[in-house]
C-alpha cells in the first residue's frame, strides 16, 4: 500500500474544504484552489482529517493513489502557509528589478528580457552589495510557482564553466575545469 496516500490529511484552522465527487476545492486565507481527482481514488471528510481510499491495487491506481494525496496536501498548504521560490542571477552585469507583476531582466543580451508573471505570484527583486541579485516568488499554488520559476531559470541556465546565469538558491552547479586544466 501507498505509505504517502495512506496517511491522512489533517485541515488546519482557517481552511475549508468542500468535496463534490472528485472535484477537491480549498480555501484559505491566501487564496482559494480547485483540482480534480482521478475516478479511481475515493475522498472522504470527517472531523477535519481527508483520507484517500483506492479502488484497486493496479499499478495505476497505486500511482494516483499517493500523487493524489500529495496533491490535495500541497493545496492545503498554500492556501494557509504558501510557498516560496528564490532565484539568484549569477553574472557580471546580470540584473532583475520587479515592476508590479513585471520582473525586468538583464541577461547578458542585446535586449533586457520582461516577464510577464501571473496575478497568482507575487515578486520582489533586490541587490545587496557585492551579492548576486536576488528573486523571490510567493505564490499558493505550488504547481504555478514551480513551473514560473523554471520559466525563469531557462531563460538562462547556469553554465559549468563560470556558473554565470540563474539558479535556485542553495542550487550545486557541477563545474567543469576550463581549457588549461587538460595540457601539461
Amino acid at each position: 500500500m501507498s505509505r504517502i496516500g495512506k496517511s491522512p490529511i489533517t485541515i488546519p484552522s482557517g481552511v475549508e474544504v468542500k468535496l463534490n465527487g472528485n472535484q477537491v476545492s480549498v480555501k484559505g486565507p491566501k487564496g482559494e484552489l480547485v483540482e480534480v481527482i482521478d475516478a479511481c481514488i475515493q475522498l472522504s471528510l470527517e472531523d477535519g482529517v481527508i483520507t484517500l481510499s483506492r479502488e484497486s491495487e493496479a499499478p495505476a491506481h497505486r500511482a494516483k493513489h499517493g500523487l493524489s494525496r500529495a496533491l490535495i496536501n500541497n493545496m492545503i498548504v498554500g492556501v494557509s502557509e504558501g510557498y516560496i521560490k528564490e532565484l539568484e542571477v549569477v553574472g557580471v552585469g546580470y540584473r532583475a528589478a520587479a515592476n508590479g507583476q513585471r520582473l525586468e531582466l538583464s541577461l547578458g543580451y542585446s535586449h533586457p528580457i520582461v516577464f510577464e508573471l501571473p496575478t497568482e505570484i507575487k515578486v520582489s527583486a533586490e541587490t545587496l552589495k557585492g551579492q548576486a541579485p536576488a528573486v523571490k516568488l510567493e505564490s499558493f499554488d505550488k504547481q504555478l510557482l514551480g513551473q514560473v520559476a523554471a520559466k525563469i531559470r531557462s531563460l538562462r541556465k547556469p553554465e559549468p564553466y563560470k556558473g554565470k546565469g540563474i539558479k535556485f538558491k542553495g542550487e550545486q552547479i557541477r563545474r567543469k575545469a576550463g581549457k588549461s586544466a587538460g595540457k601539461k
